[in-house]
């Protein structure tokens, strides 16, 4: 069963009365309502267009959330041969938060990291909804540092609402982890690329795309904080998510002329979600790309030249 999101509603009911024709002439074999239905799917494609071609910045943040959009287990699953993970971040625990091992990405060894939300609510509780505790972080320190060691590429795929915000978290060094993170991501003497596939939330997406290349897809959203989060800050109401989301420039669009991210992914028509295997693939060819730009970029050259990518976006105005 599809699940649609608030403003695709209009669309759900036109599509829904397709299905009951088509459901109507299955119980009725003498019944020929073929031409009707077409015109049904005709005018809920027109209209599958209209809305994804005008998406607001709220509702892009629903698209990214879209629970059947597919996560960092599906790009390894299909992108990726030969992929083993490595668990644990030798100094307290496993956090199934953050996935990552070595694997071949079109037959070149490569060492991949992503963060993995869940697809059902035992799996969404198993990896903690995507949301990194320290040791997540500590342990892509340890798989990045592996990479740099051996001369593996490193392909990070960022889908979190943030880092975990809870107690104990904080009370393990939370802040650090994060900032031991990024300075890992900024010193490994090996290409780093990142792609933004759902959600890019905070310090606990900025952990793993500190990357010399960074895209997004299309309706993936990248920001300090939630909408909802800076709703409450500044208005202290939560329900002022829309007006937040227009205000803090979150989406791919906005970043690509900031100069925050590098390239954008088109997605298939409606979104990840309505075509996963299209969107997954669209995604590997351009890390095939991004890694071929940097094929000749290694060691000391490369670090210099990704620290001074992060020192010219920090001078420039983004006020703009």
């Amino acid at each position: 069963m599809t699940h649609y999101l608030d403003f695709e509603k209009p669309l759900a009911e036109i599509e829904g009365k397709a299905e009951e024709l088509r459901a109507l002439a299955r119980r009725n074999e003498g019944m020929n309502v073929e031409d009707e239905a077409a015109a049904l799917d005709s005018k809920a494609a027109s209209m599958l267009d209209e809305l994804y071609d005008n998406l607001s910045p709220w509702q892009k943040c629903q698209v990214a959330r879209h629970p059947e959009r597919p996560h960092c287990g599906a790009y390894i699953d299909r992108l990726f041969d030969e992929f083993t993970p490595l668990a644990g971040d030798r100094n307290f625990a496993e956090d199934l938060a953050v996935m990552g091992g070595l694997a071949r990405f079109h037959d070149r060894p490569v060492m991949v990291i992503g963060q993995e939300k869940g697809h059902d609510t035992r799996s969404r509780i198993e990896h903690n909804f995507g949301m990194a505790r320290p040791e997540g972080y500590r342990k892509a320190i340890r798989l990045m540092q592996m990479a740099g060691r051996f001369g593996l590429p490193v392909i990070t795929l960022v889908d979190t609402p943030g880092a975990y915000p809870g107690k104990g978290a904080e009370e393990r060094g939370q802040a650090e982890a994060i900032a031991r993170s990024i300075e890992t991501c900024l010193q490994i003497p090996v290409p780093l690329v990142s792609v933004i596939i759902g959600e890019g939330g905070s310090g606990g997406a900025v952990a793993l795309a500190s990357a010399d290349r960074v895209a997004m897809l299309e309706h993936s959203v990248y920001s300090v904080i939630t909408p909802e989060g800076c709703a409450s800050i500044l208005w202290k109401d939560a329900e002022k998510m829309r007006e937040a989301a227009a205000a803090m420039r979150l989406t791919a669009q906005d970043l690509k002329k900031l100069g925050v991210i590098d390239r954008i992914i088109p997605e298939p028509r409606g979104a990840a979600h309505r075509a996963g295997t299209e969107a997954i693939d669209a995604v590997g060819t351009v890390i095939a790309e991004m890694l071929g730009d940097l094929a000749d970029h290694k060691g000391t050259a490369l670090m210099k030249q990704r620290r001074q990518k992060y020192l010219d976006m920090g001078a420039a105005t983004l006020a703009a």
